[in-house]
Parts: C-alpha cells; sequence; structure tokens
C-alpha cells in the first residue's frame, strides 16, 4: 500500500493498468526509504510451461464502475456465448485489490449490466527475462525472491467445508504439490545463474487461520518441506510470510525443516507472537523478521513510539544475529513516512553491533 500511495495515483492505476506495474512502485519506494528490501513475490516468475498448463485465462472486462470501484470479470467466448466468470476483481481508487469475490457478495448480477473492454492497460511480462530485469532494477537495494511454494491450501470457509466434505480430494492435492514443487525448482534453476531469485517463497498469509496444525501438516506442509529440502541442498534461502498466529508454525520450520527466515511474528491480537520468547527458543536455527506492531506503532504511533518499539525489538532478538528488524506485516496506507523513516533509522543506529 505504501508503494503504491507514493505513487500520488489511483491503486487502481497500478494494479489494473499496470501504470506503473506495482513492483517497480516497491523498488521506487525501497529507493525513497532507503531500507534493505526482501522482495518477496512482488514480481511475478512464471514460466511458459506453467502458462500453457493453467488454460485459457479468459479476457478481462469492466463490469461495474462507481468513483471508487472498478469492478472486473472474466470472460471466454464471444457474443451471446461468451461465459463469464463466478467471481469478480474489485480494484479500489486507495487500497490493494479484493480478488476471487463472489457475485452476491460484490453486489452483481450474474449477466453483466454493462460490459467496458480496459482500455489503457500496459501489458505485463511475468517471465524470466522479466524477473530479470526487475532483479538488475533492485540492484543493490536488496533481494528479489521468487514463489516456490505456499503454506496456505485452505483459505475461505467454503474451501474448508470441500475440505471436510471431499478428504480424498486434498489428499491427492497435497501429493500434486510436492510434484510441482519439483517442476517449478528445475525451471527456476534452469534460469541463467545471476537471474535466478535471490531467494524463494513457501509461505501463505494467515497459514494457521483457515488451517489448523493438523490440516497444514496434512496438506500443505509436504510441498513446503519439499521446497525447503531442494532451495537448502543447492545454497538458496527460503522465506516463509506468515500473518496472523504464527507461533506453532515457527516451532515447526525450526524443528523439522532448514527454512531460512520467518516472518512477520505479529504480537497480540494479530497474532500471538513473543519476539523474546521465540528468539530464546529458536534464534539458533532461523532468522527471525519482525515484529512492530502494524497499527498500534506503525499507523497511529509517533516517531518516537516507533524508535521505541524498534529499540525493544532488538533488544529482544538481536543478540547473536540471526535477526531482521521489520514491521508485524505491512505496513498500512495511512502510516507517516516519518514512522517508516525512524524504523530505519534505528536500525542504523541502534542496530549495529
Amino acid at each position: 500500500m505504501i508503494p503504491a500511495r507514493l505513487t500520488g495515483k489511483p491503486f487502481w492505476q497500478l494494479y489494473l493498468y499496470n501504470d506503473p506495474p506495482i513492483w517497480e512502485a516497491y523498488i521506487a519506494a525501497a529507493k525513497a526509504f532507503d531500507i534493505d528490501s526482501l522482495m518477496d513475490g512482488y514480481a511475478p516468475l512464471v514460466f511458459p510451461e506453467e502458462l500453457a498448463a493453467a488454460g485459457d485465462p479468459g479476457t478481462s472486462w469492466i463490469v461495474r464502475r462507481t468513483p471508487e470501484r472498478i469492478y472486473v470479470r472474466q470472460a471466454w467466448g464471444e457474443g451471446s456465448s461468451r461465459r463469464w466468470s463466478d467471481t469478480c476483481t474489485i480494484y479500489y481508487i486507495a487500497d490493494p485489490p479484493s480478488e476471487g469475490v463472489p457475485l452476491a457478495r460484490a453486489g452483481l448480477p450474474q449477466e453483466p449490466e454493462i460490459v467496458e473492454p480496459i482500455e489503457g492497460r500496459k501489458s505485463t511480462d511475468y517471465g524470466p527475462e522479466n524477473f530479470a530485469r526487475v532483479k538488475r532494477m533492485l540492484g543493490d537495494q536488496g533481494l528479489i525472491g521468487a514463489w516456490l511454494t505456499g503454506s496456505l491450501v485452505l483459505n475461505n470457509e467454503e474451501q474448508i467445508y470441500d475440505y471436510y466434505d471431499h478428504p480424498e480430494k486434498y489428499q491427492a492435492l497435497a501429493i500434486q504439490r510436492v510434484e510441482d514443487v519439483e517442476k517449478r525448482f528445475v525451471r527456476i534453476m534452469a534460469m541463467p545463474e545471476q537471474d535466478r531469485p535471490d531467494f524463494l517463497c513457501v509461505g501463505g498469509s494467515g497459514t494457521l487461520v483457515f488451517q489448523s496444525v493438523d490440516i497444514f501438516r496434512e496438506i500443505a506442509f509436504p510441498a513446503v518441506k519439499r521446497a525447503i529440502e531442494l532451495a537448502t541442498a543447492h545454497g538458496i534461502p527460503t522465506q516463509l510470510h506468515s500473518c496472523g498466529p504464527e507461533t506453532k508454525l515457527i516451532k515447526i520450520m525450526a524443528e523439522e525443516t532448514s527454512l531460512s527466515v520467518i516472518d512477520p511474528l505479529e504480537e497480540p491480537p494479530m497474532g500471538d507472537c513473543n519476539l523474546a520468547e521465540l528468539k530464546r527458543l529458536y534464534g539458533d536455527r532461523i532468522v527471525l523478521k519482525g515484529n512492530l506492531h502494524t497499527t498500534n506503532v506503525m499507523l497511529r504511533g509517533t516517531p518516537d513510539d516507533v524508535r521505541r518499539a524498534a529499540r525493544a525489538a532488538i533488544d529482544a532478538a538481536a543478540a547473536g544475529g540471526r535477526f531482521i528488524l521489520s514491521t508485524g506485516d505491512q505496513c498500512g496506507r495511512d502510516t507517516p513516512n516519518e514512522n517508516i523513516h525512524a524504523l530505519v533509522e534505528t536500525a542504523r543506529t541502534y542496530g549495529r553491533y
């Protein structure tokens, strides 16, 4: 949200019209604040074989406009035989988009009342060549990561019901996910070495929100574990992002894998993490990244509040290394620039040891 806000443009210009693409805005923001960037998945890396396997994505159409929202649906075919998606994506003037929204929840009819082409949308390349270009754009400002797999399989109520109604489907999916990891890893390693991701992402927002620990272990963990094994064997770091409750996930990752970095270690009530305790238990095995409170400190606090919280986090987790000072999940759109500068300043002064 911060990179989009800094452009001064409606958010849909970035997310819908690619003007500029969100990853270019991210790099500009990283340079503006002079942060040490771990750019985890902003720039997609999609191989031609994966595009072919995904099938026809259809054509995007605007089906409703308001002063603050643009509603987009996918369609296949032409004219009266056109078949429409059952969900939509809502692009906002000042927020990131909502994807996969059911029509009823969006207040849209099954048959669109208007059908408007998306004019002025800049084309984007999600392939390896664009990824290499974005890596060069980021340069020494940080490291760029790409997704290898995800820790989240169930992420809404409907999928939870489906899991219990059709457990065999998800058992097969768990096996398929491991196979997909192995195929994707081969493709990544076939890239020129200088163009490959600096690290690989294996996380998912809210891993333990819609999945219990047992469900995670059954259907998500096999692919995550295999991804980490492959990356580690080739000297590539891995990062797992999972906002929300995370303490049990950290235990699994630290004790049963060679995961490099885990974040954002959110404090209550958003999460359940105690940074000092996590450092005591696992700080010699895994890099902890976090965890200044997203709202109470970064959004609503003063620069002095940020400095105090940053110093407290450094005191809790910096000893011996393996700690990255960061926020508990992303910064909200209206986070004051002064607070972000205060975080960076504290890392560069108090954070030296």
